[in-house]
């Protein structure tokens, strides 16, 4: 395991904090990121969140009264609103800017399938969505300005009926900090918290991906449904009238319960299935492929001398052999050590000496967006 980039986890490396924190306890992290410098600023944080490629939303509160709006919000109606008590947040600012990409990946401590996405929260003096509790772990990375920050371990999810979002009913605070630019928060899934802005300020949060057992169980399900192709269909040719015609008959239940049991699947169909499925992106991405993408031999020339670099947007793991790339799945033919590589450090650094199966490989996902030719844009 790789010792953490900058000691940001409060003297720690990537063992000793897995191991002492992770899944386990807050961990409160004072100057985390010295001179930490925002990705984004405010102005081009409130900018995004009027962009409709972006997942934005705006959360007012007024003593118990709360509303939720979802964006794009234009620039006059975020001037409209008031002075205190509301925030703004953008999903998925990673995609939109090489800043907030790069501070993402400062964090592959982590498996990459696990990573979602680096959110930010713009805020106001108050601004706050309440008391909450997460199902995923996440990092709360103070930027601009400084929130306060109050925790609980306490087990109590019961949630305020009739609001628009799921503040907690009871919160008594076990512990309270003021975080200021650079100080970071660890939390671990099923902790309750609350932060609320004390000035202008900009929140980054990094969070991780946590299925449920039912999503995971349904995406399979649907996973097994387009790979099987059973053939049979129910018949009773020794059929009699029925005592009573409104009653499923018994052997219309043995049919159906003999099809279930014939249904069979292995290890690598599972490992192929987590690989779609934690590599496929949320519904809203759209990929930009080039306008005039280049012929194949002048992708390959260019690529072989200055690198391939992901999209932003892309998802890209491997399990043994099987690669897997925005939802689709492939077994390589070749390349397998250039494409672990770039699945690892998300590039490609040039010269790439790979063969033809490589590059045929390389320039189908360049035609579709999912990466680019070193030097140009991630995005």
């Amino acid at each position: 395991m790789q010792a953490v980039k900058h000691g940001f986890l409060g003297g720690l490396d990537a063992r000793a904090f897995l191991a002492r924190h992770w899944q386990k306890k807050p961990l409160l992290i004072r100057g985390a990121f010295p001179s930490f410098a925002d990705p984004l600023t405010p102005r081009e944080v409130l900018r995004l969140a009027g962009d409709p490629d972006a997942s934005a939303r705006l959360v007012q509160h007024r003593g118990k009264t709360w509303t939720l709006e979802h964006g794009p919000f234009s620039a006059r109606a975020l001037a409209r609103l008031p002075k205190r008590d509301w925030t703004v947040l953008v999903q998925d600012t990673n995609h939109f800017s090489a800043a907030a990409a790069s501070l993402l990946e400062r964090f592959d401590f982590i498996p990459h399938a696990r990573v979602d996405d680096l959110m930010v929260s713009y805020a106001v003096p108050g601004g706050t969505v309440g008391p909450h509790v997460d199902s995923y772990d996440v990092f709360l990375l103070q930027g601009h300005g400084r929130r306060r920050w109050q925790v609980s371990t306490r087990k109590d999810v019961r949630f305020v009926p009739g609001l628009p979002l799921k503040i907690l009913q009871r919160f008594e605070a076990e512990s309270e900090w003021e975080l200021g630019p650079g100080d970071m928060l660890y939390l671990p899934p099923g902790v309750a918290h609350h932060g609320v802005a004390t000035t202008e300020c900009l929140t980054w949060s990094i969070g991780f991906r946590a299925p449920s057992d039912r999503e995971l169980v349904g995406g399979f399900l649907d996973f097994l449904h387009d790979r099987l192709a059973p053939t049979g269909h129910y018949a009773d040719p020794r059929a009699q009238a029925p005592r009573h015609a409104g009653e499923v008959p018994g052997e219309m239940v043995h049919h159906a319960s003999k099809a279930l049991r014939g249904i069979r699947w292995t290890q690598r169909d599972v490992a192929e299935f987590a690989g779609r499925f934690l590599s496929e992106p949320k519904a809203h991405v759209v990929f930009d492929p080039p306008e005039k993408p280049l012929s194949p031999s002048r992708f390959q020339a260019r690529a072989s001398r200055a690198g391939l670099v992901l999209d932003r947007r892309s998802r890209f793991f491997f399990s043994g052999r099987m690669f897997f790339m925005n939802g689709e799945a492939l077994a390589a033919g070749g390349g397998a050590r250039e494409l672990r590589a770039l699945a690892d450090a998300r590039a490609l650094p040039g010269p790439v000496k790979a063969g033809a199966a490589f590059w045929r490989l390389a320039h189908g996902w360049y035609v579709q967006g999912f990466l680019h030719p070193g030097g140009g844009s991630a995005r």
